[in-house]
């Protein structure tokens, strides 16, 4: 397992490109040019103020010209997807600073002129600061709550903070009539319908963007209220599934895709000890990707339709119908998607209240994490030239640089098996 760094003070950026990682490929591939640029997509978890650490990913992204055509998000996730879908690009990077500038909390102390043994509790105090009296531009504590006195309350108001500071800043930060213009980036985000649990997508494609879509996304109960979109109330969708992925994986036409996968918890971890890190553990664990899961029964169908395609080329053509060229040519069974995981590499002393934590400092270090990684996803793109597949998906894995072709569920039971025996 790989040793995971403690949270340090950000340093001042490195203006020169990163080196490229070390990629192995476990599976041959077929190499062929392409006959146009893949589509880009990035992908943004739910994680609060860890959802600094994806603004980063994205400058990174930005300064090399590699701007996504797609954004999806989730709960903070799809905060940063408006602010990068809901502006020019002139503006993007200018409009997200001034985001998290906006919800920052100064530092009780400067980290970087205290000792390491201070940072923690400087932290510790800094979101303590934040539970009681929340982050400006994003949410408040309720005053004279009956809600926090378990009284019954208005739906639009079960929550112990008002998320109405958000409103406004989205609609400061977010232009929604770009958004949803022709120019606009396509955006996606995921959201819970609190009556039934249905996880609902909202996609700029199929419908106008408003604020009231980007703050159900990110309603997590019992903090933040649920928001009512057309007559519905909806929760945050990482209730549901953190990690959009299979939004991804399930777009129509399926085309070449590059997609950029930002991580911001842990599934892999220590066995805790105390309480703090039963409740760390417990949180990384709750929210964490499970983009394996969908990769798997990605492939599933991807081998089902290839399988449809040769069984299709050896019937006679006399016995085929219009409507069966047309809908083989709908199933499509020629895509590679490329997948980029980025992971945010920081335990913050291992506090269960990390996505909390909205110190200034905190903020500035995971941005500057992002930056960097970013840059090393870069390099291992350019490193590795897009290229197709017969199993359908090849993944790359940061911080390591590991490249490889998924595996399918049997192939990983029977690598286990034969490490056991």
């Amino acid at each position: 397992m790989r040793k995971e760094p403690e949270q340090t003070p950000p340093s001042g950026r490195k203006t020169s490109a990163a080196k490229p990682a070390k990629t192995t490929a476990n599976t041959a591939t077929k190499t062929a040019a392409p006959s146009r640029r893949p589509r880009v997509a990035l992908v943004l978890q739910g994680g609060g103020a860890l959802g600094a650490y994806q603004a980063g990913v994205y400058q990174a992204l930005h300064e090399h010209d590699l701007t996504p055509d797609w954004v999806i998000g989730t709960s903070i996730g799809a905060i940063n997807a408006a602010l990068i879908a809901g502006n020019p690009r002139e503006t993007r990077i200018a409009r997200l600073r001034e985001f998290w500038d906006t919800v920052a909390h100064p530092d009780l102390f400067d980290l970087r002129q205290v000792p390491d043994t201070l940072r923690p509790l400087a932290t510790r105090l800094t979101t303590l600061d934040t539970f009681l009296r929340g982050a400006p531009g994003f949410f408040r504590p309720r005053p004279f709550n009956a809600f926090a006195a378990g009284l019954p309350v208005p739906p639009e108001e079960a929550s112990f903070y008002s998320t109405a500071e958000l409103q406004e800043t989205l609609s400061r930060l977010v232009d929604f009539d770009y958004l949803n213009g022709a120019s606009g980036i396509r955006m996606t985000v995921s959201a819970v319908k609190v009556t039934c649990g249905t996880l609902v997508n909202f996609d700029s494609l199929a419908r106008p963007i408003g604020p009231e879509h980007v703050m159900a996304s990110g309603a997590l109960p019992p903090g933040f209220a649920p928001v009512r979109v057309d007559g519905e109330l909806y929760w945050d969708g990482g209730l549901y599934s953190n990690t959009p992925l299979e939004v991804v994986l399930n777009d129509e036409p399926r085309t070449n895709l590059l997609c950029m996968m930002v991580d911001l918890w842990h599934a892999d971890g220590p066995e805790p000890r105390t309480l703090e890190e039963v409740q760390t553990r417990e949180k990384d664990v709750t929210f964490a990707s499970r983009s394996q899961r969908h990769i798997d029964a990605y492939l599933q169908q991807y081998r089902l339709r290839r399988a449809a395609h040769a069984l299709y080329k050896r019937l006679p053509r006399e016995l085929l119908t219009q409507e069966d060229r047309q809908m083989m040519a709908e199933l499509g069974a020629d895509t590679t998607i490329h997948i980029v995981r980025l992971a945010y590499a920081g335990r913050d002393w291992n506090m269960a209240s990390k996505d909390v934590n909205f110190a200034r400092g905190s903020v500035q270090w995971r941005w500057e994490q992002g930056y960097q990684d970013g840059l090393r996803g870069i390099a291992l793109g350019q490193g590795c030239p897009f290229s197709e597949s017969d199993t359908g998906i090849v993944v790359h894995d940061l911080p390591s640089g590991e490249t490889h072709v998924a595996p399918s569920r049997a192939a990983r039971m029977a690598k286990a098996t034969e490490r056991s025996s």
